[in-house]
């Protein structure tokens, strides 16, 4: 327990600690980022395959 402490303390020590948390948070936005506009053009592409469908009469909903 000891040596794991020691280990924490010099990793927070160095400035691997810091930047590895800045490279979490930009890798997080850069997924949400990803994630939303994926929606977005999920539910654009839905809507006007259900418009071309209406307009063919194939659709029964």
């Amino acid at each position: 327990m000891k040596n794991f402490a020691s280990k924490v303390k010099r990793f927070m020590k160095s400035e691997d600690g810091p930047t590895a948390v800045e490279y979490a948070v930009m890798l997080a936005l850069i997924i949400i980022v990803c994630l939303t506009a994926i929606t977005a053009v999920g539910t654009q592409a839905a809507a006007q395959f259900n418009n071309i469908a209406n307009k063919v009469g194939g659709a029964s909903s």
